[in-house]
């Protein structure tokens, strides 16, 4: 890894990209991180000095700290062959008519203008390390609700995100991956929603790593003020090229007192990607955090979204399912951390293995000792669709408090003859009677998502699945 001293020039080769480019973008970085690059980033987003400090001390970080020895094998993934900036050539607009047609198509494809007109109190599209387009409807941003692009967020209101960005909730130097996006982040999602508003439609952001070699790193910063609530979907996506691609993005979500944020993700990356994403939340005195995560797709995932339950009465409620299938290792989980009396949390992990894929529940639960009267609950429950598969669980509890109530259950069940057999006798061909126990086991996350991302998750388990019979 090349240190800050060993810069080469920072160059966006206008000329250079891949015709296998869907989008055939002509600004992209050079591949590899260097301080130069880093700067470049901050200059072309006309960053306040305090923003490129913070990126040139992940920088540092970054630079003499060790890749993780624990989870997935990352051997095959060479920082030095990513793309770290790959900006489309498309300014933000707020009409879709506005988007460039081919960036355009793109959205329409995975139904995000559809999706606006019916059910979203705002939407946003994020082309590789770009946001292309932005939306609040202005019943929202009347009662002061403010989403905006990351980016624009730190020139507008650069008070409220340098008090909360990579500061309290994830530091800069919380880990490598961390460290790298500390350095090279760009644009995202800001939302900010004023005391006793409570947003009833839900806002969504849509990102999309369209290069190949890429990287993304979008930064979502939502704060919910005193007593507000509000709900928040994403959906990711990315062409499957040969080469890595790395998605390193990081979600920090603030929970004031008595507030309530659901934060809802499908995470449908191609299997050259290597999605390690971070995601936190600070949950204050009878506030709620609601989690629900669906991840598939990426080669190699390692996500665990955490809770740090600091507030009296404080609660946290997380449902995952992940996907693993051939060539996929998903090492996904939750943490939760309770730092205050009578707070609460519920872990529902979900996971389906097959054709040689390789699942893993990793979490972590800790009670300090001034957690009293806690309750948690953790549920892991496995699928293996074939005998070829693997699920593991790694479940980690540290309880300094004796007045608690702890539940624990891990479960693997394997889709035997006996139920194919059942089902056939009843009309079912073996295909459906598959799809049939497959939807049952993923039902409880369908039924917590919108109309939209419900059936958008039911599609993708059906492709996954595609192949199992036989």
């Amino acid at each position: 890894m090349s240190k800050p001293s060993q810069i080469q020039d920072f160059s966006i080769d206008r000329s250079r990209y891949d015709d296998a480019n869907p989008d055939k973008s002509k600004f992209r970085a050079d591949l590899g991180i260097t301080e130069n690059i880093v700067r470049e980033i901050s200059k072309q987003k006309n960053e306040p000095e305090w923003m490129l400090q913070k990126r040139l001390k992940a920088l540092e970080w970054f630079n003499k700290t060790k890749m993780p020895n624990w989870g997935p094998s990352l051997k095959k993934l060479d920082l030095n062959q990513i793309a770290y900036y790959v900006r489309p050539d498309a300014k933000e607009s707020t009409k879709w008519e506005d988007v460039p047609e081919e960036i355009r198509r793109t959205a329409e494809k995975l139904g995000i203008p559809e999706a606006e007109k019916r059910v979203l109190g705002g939407a946003a599209f994020q082309y590789d390390s770009d946001t292309v387009y932005h939306n609040l409807k202005k019943e929202w941003e009347d009662k002061g609700v403010i989403f905006e692009n990351m980016d624009v967020a730190v020139q507008k209101y650069p008070e409220l995100v340098k008090e909360h960005f990579m500061t309290k909730c994830i530091p800069i130097n919380d880990h490598k991956f961390i460290m790298l996006h500390g350095a090279v982040w760009s644009s995202g999602t800001f939302i900010y929603v004023p005391p006793n508003v409570k947003v009833e439609l839900p806002l969504q952001a849509y990102f999309r790593m369209n290069a190949e070699q890429g990287g993304q790193f979008e930064h979502t910063l939502i704060i919910a003020d005193k007593n507000s609530e509000v709900s928040y979907y994403e959906g990711c996506s990315a062409p499957r090229f040969e080469k890595s691609a790395l998605h390193a993005g990081c979600v920090e979500l603030f929970v004031k007192e008595g507030a309530t944020i659901k934060y809802s993700s499908i995470e449908n990356w191609s299997k050259n990607t290597y999605n390690l994403n971070t995601k936190r939340a600070i949950v204050e005195k009878n506030g709620k955090v609601l989690w629900l995560n669906g991840n598939m797709g990426s080669g190699t995932t390692m996500l665990y979204p955490c809770s740090v339950l600091v507030g009296e009465g404080a609660s946290s409620d997380s449902l995952g399912i992940a996907f693993a299938g051939p060539g996929q290792n998903q090492d996904t989980g939750s943490k939760v951390i309770h730092a205050a009396p009578r707070t609460n949390s519920i872990i529902r992990a979900k996971s389906i293995s097959k054709g040689g894929g390789i699942s893993t529940y990793r979490g972590l639960l800790k009670v300090s000792p001034a957690a009293k009267d806690t309750k948690s609950s953790v549920q892991c429950d496995a699928l293996l669709i074939d005998d070829k598969s693997t699920s593991n669980t790694y479940p980690y509890m540290k309880i300094d408090n004796n007045d608690v109530e702890i539940a624990h259950e891990a479960r693997v069940g394997k889709i035997g003859d006996e139920e194919i057999f059942y089902l056939m006798s009843r009309g079912l061909s073996e295909e459906q009677a598959l799809k049939m126990i497959v939807s049952g086991f993923i039902a409880p996350v369908v039924k917590e998502l919108p109309l939209e991302y419900a059936v958008e998750l039911n599609k993708l388990i059906e492709l996954e699945m595609e192949g199992a019979v036989g």
